[in-house]
């Protein structure tokens, strides 16, 4: 079983969006960091990279993948009415 520092909503982190990474402060002085892609694969844990703690953080998976799915569909019509 793992043990988790704290439990963050998604809602409670800072997101950089050239980095696309979500980010909290920890107590060692720097942040916990998870990239969207993690979340996007269901991945739900952030790491702090100067220190062992861990955060879990609290978000809908849907509202990730619906944003991929969406993206990948939209492409694929664009596609097909360029080729029309």
């Amino acid at each position: 079983m793992t043990s988790y520092y704290d439990e963050i909503e998604i809602e409670d982190m800072d997101f950089n969006e050239d980095d696309q990474v979500y980010t909290y402060p920890c107590p060692c002085g720097d942040k916990f960091e998870i990239f969207v892609d993690d979340l996007r694969d269901g991945e739900d844990v952030a790491r702090c990279p100067s220190c062992s703690l861990i955060i879990r953080v609290i978000y809908d998976p849907d509202e990730f993948a619906d944003e991929d799915d969406e993206d990948t569909t939209f492409q694929v019509e664009s596609n097909t009415i360029t080729v029309a």
